[in-house]
């Protein structure tokens, strides 16, 4: 089949015959054709090739040991001064070790960025990004922090200082296309990357956004990009992808992303959304300030289990791992 196909997952008991999304929570016997400009035609299980049912439905790799036979809970730690949601907040050394630990407790993942990727934001100097992170990581390790870290970064000499400091994982925003280092470093130290569809860069990328079929160009896209890092030597079981929710995108195209997030699974790797507190949740359910966005966060995090992402990327750390535990003892009983 030509394009890209979305599994048409459901939760539940499913009839004979269906399979797991990426070995996952959901399943699904039938699919959506996905090309630029149509869809809507739907395929049986039955009629994929083998190499199609292997990309929607082969096991994702353990992610520095965890399953990702659930949702998995990345918590947001902005040690910056001028993050969208929570800049300065925990900006000082004390504050951001303490809000780590807390997140800690719930989260399995911790995301340490010391960059703001808002748009409109400027680029912050390497050997500031190195100051606000990399001392924060090294002292979560010391406090005998065993949750894995990953380091929100596009640069190579940040992301390599962290993982010294301890950090597990490198989530780049610019998906490899920022500094050309990054994937070497990566491919050398066989840590997991995640890789992000953004159009433009923080400064620019939410000046009058464009696409003509913003769901097959973000597929288009990433799979470019995974085929990148695999010729770069990075190994394909260490690869994580992610729409870019709110990265040179409007409203409309959030949603649309949204609608079909479960495409990605035809990517072969497991989903990350990162949606928590972005503007269209502030449009959409009137709440201004980003701090008042968390009931919107809530549900949009709920969708993306419902779609089968692997990980949620999120500021209210506890109250979408409750939200997320009650969806699944409803969804699986």
């Amino acid at each position: 089949m030509t394009g890209w196909l979305r599994p048409l997952v459901r939760p539940g008991h499913e009839p004979t015959g269906s399979c797991l999304a990426g070995q996952g929570h959901l399943r699904f016997d039938q699919v959506e054709q996905v090309t630029h400009g149509a869809r809507g035609a739907i395929a049986a299980l039955d009629d994929l090739t083998a190499a199609d049912r292997l990309r929607l439905t082969g096991a994702r790799p353990d992610l520095c040991g965890l399953t990702l036979d659930r949702p998995r809970i990345m918590g947001i730690l902005n040690v910056t001064p001028d993050s969208f949601s929570d800049g300065g907040r925990h900006n000082g050394f004390d504050q951001a070790v303490a809000k780590a630990k807390d997140m800690a407790s719930e989260a399995d993942i911790l995301d340490i960025g010391g960059e703001s990727t808002r748009p409109g934001a400027e680029d912050v100097a390497i050997d500031e990004e190195i100051r606000r992170t990399a001392p924060v990581i090294a002292a979560l390790r010391a406090a005998g922090i065993t949750t894995p870290i990953s380091i929100d970064t596009r640069k190579a000499r940040v992301a390599e200082a962290a993982l010294d400091a301890g950090a597990d994982i490198v989530n780049d925003v610019s998906a490899l296309t920022f500094d050309p280092d990054l994937a070497h470093l990566v491919a050398e130290r066989g840590v997991p990357v995640c890789l992000m569809h953004a159009k433009g860069d923080p400064a620019t990328m939410q000046q009058d956004p464009r696409y003509d079929d913003v769901l097959s160009e973000v597929l288009d896209s990433l799979a470019e990009r995974i085929a990148f890092a695999t010729g770069a030597g990075i190994a394909r079981d260490r690869i994580i992808s992610d729409p870019g929710i709110g990265f040179g995108k409007t409203q409309a195209h959030n949603l649309t992303l949204l609608q079909g997030l479960s495409a990605l699974h035809d990517l072969g790797a497991p989903i990350l959304l990162g949606a928590s507190r972005k503007r269209f949740i502030g449009t959409i359910g009137g709440a201004e300030a980003a701090l008042d966005r968390m009931p919107g966060s809530v549900a949009v995090a709920l969708w993306g289990v419902a779609q089968g992402a692997q990980i949620l990327r999120v500021h209210d750390v506890a109250e979408t791992a409750q939200a997320v535990r009650l969806w699944l003892a409803m969804a699986q009983s």
